[in-house]
């Protein structure tokens, strides 16, 4: 309820405090005393429009304070909760107006949207003015009404729980449907290129790994023909080494007719000829090293082609290949068993839709027994009001094809005040 309403600088108002007790409260003067402002201030205060025309004149800002006590289980305090708001004891809803339009919104002096203080707000008060009876006639308004008087808040929570499990199972089964159609049009692509990536057995790494065995047995065979010119050079009928080795011995022969003049010249000699040799052997090795299968460089090149055909095929890069194929087939299997998943979707759709009919119907008995005995609740009080001949009914209407996340029932207050109206 409200408790407490202070008001600075609205209007006419420059400064005034009321507490409310429980119970009924009227406030009541002539044309001009200002109820209409206090209602205003309330307005605002609840998340009503604002406007700077509700300063007082001379002043800047104008501001308004209601205070609540809610019940711990009231579910403004869920609503707080949830958008993180401070929810313990008194509730304090505080708004400030500027004169130039500008306004601030406070819940429990925590700063909050005015759309959140209205939502909030609505869920506290009802403001009727003389021509303000929508809410009086909103058949959602009636609904909540009559759940509350007959207890059955409850049993209203687990049908909506239960009707949003069963458009959730719905809708899984939707998405399935469609997954499953569209995967059986793609089937046969699936299939072929299937079989084509398996057959291809891309590996990780492979593209890279051929294109360097490539580059290698392009650059051996560019140069192997200079190492094989140097090989005939050295091993060839035009060697220098045989003649390099005819002349040692000559030398060798001459030294010894004159001594001391040829040794230097026979040692380098010598050395040479070892050198070469060791040069003819290193040849020899370079030019074994060079030596490729020419079949293999072309068994290199059409694997190569053949990953990167298949890269522009599918317009992955030649990486991503073997996991393209492990996408397809699981998507593969998906397709033979979408089938089977199918209809065990189809069967939990039908044991939700089943638990949230069963819950409807029971909560629809609740909410017609509830209407007669609310009807007769309030036509019991009508005598006390001067209302002896007036009638008041409440029309619970079902549906069953028509259920919401609220049953299958609308429920309508009417009120007759004379007889054949």
């Amino acid at each position: 309820m409200l408790i407490q309403l202070s008001i600075r600088d609205i209007v006419l108002i420059e400064r005034l405090d009321l507490a409310f007790e429980t119970g009924l409260s009227v406030l009541t003067g002539e044309t001009g005393a200002g109820k209409s402002i206090l209602l205003d201030s309330l307005s605002l205060a609840l998340g009503g429009r604002g406007d700077g025309g509700l300063v007082r004149h001379g002043e800047d800002k104008g501001q308004v304070t209601a205070v609540f006590d809610v019940p711990m289980d009231h579910g403004v305090r869920q609503l707080l909760r949830e958008n993180g708001i401070d929810d313990e004891g008194d509730l304090i809803f505080r708004r400030q107006q500027s004169a130039d339009g500008r306004t601030k919104a406070y819940v429990n002096d925590q700063p909050v949207s005015v759309q959140l203080m209205r939502q909030a707000g609505q869920m506290l008060v009802e403001i009727h003015g003389q021509h303000d009876d929508r809410a009086l006639v909103d058949t959602h308004a009636h609904r909540l009404l009559l759940d509350a008087f007959a207890g059955i808040n409850e049993d209203a929570a687990a049908v909506s729980e239960l009707y949003r499990i069963w458009r959730d199972a719905e809708r899984t089964l939707k998405k399935h449907r469609e997954k499953v159609e569209n995967a059986a049009r793609e089937a046969d692509y699936l299939r072929s290129s299937v079989d084509e990536l398996e057959k291809l057995s891309p590996q990780d790494g492979e593209e890279e790994e051929l294109a360097d065995r490539r580059q290698k047995m392009m650059k051996a065979q560019r140069i192997a023909g200079d190492i094989a010119e140097a090989s005939e050079f050295l091993n060839g009928n035009a060697s220098p080494v045989p003649h390099i080795a005819s002349l040692v011995r000559r030398l060798e022969r001459k030294s010894h007719e004159a001594p001391g003049l040829l040794e230097d010249t026979v040692a380098l000699l010598d050395a040479a000829l070892d050198q070469l040799s060791n040069a003819q052997m290193e040849v020899e090795a370079a030019l074994r090293k060079t030596e490729y299968d020419p079949k293999e460089l072309e068994r290199v090149e059409e694997r190569l082609f053949a990953l990167r055909a298949a890269s522009r095929k599918y317009s992955v890069p030649v990486t991503e290949l073997p996991a393209l194929a492990v996408r397809m087939i699981a998507d593969l299997a998906d397709l033979d068993a979408g089938e089977e998943k199918l209809v065990k979707l189809e069967a939990e759709v039908g044991i939700a839709k089943a638990n949230c009919d069963a819950a409807a119907r029971s909560l629809s008995d609740k909410r017609h027994h509830a209407g007669e005995a609310l009807a007769a609740a309030v036509m019991a009080e009508l005598p006390a009001l001067k209302l002896e001949r007036a009638r008041f009914m409440v029309e619970v209407t079902t549906d069953a094809a028509a259920a919401t996340a609220e049953g299958i029932d609308v429920v309508e207050f009417h009120v007759q005040t004379n007889p054949g109206t």
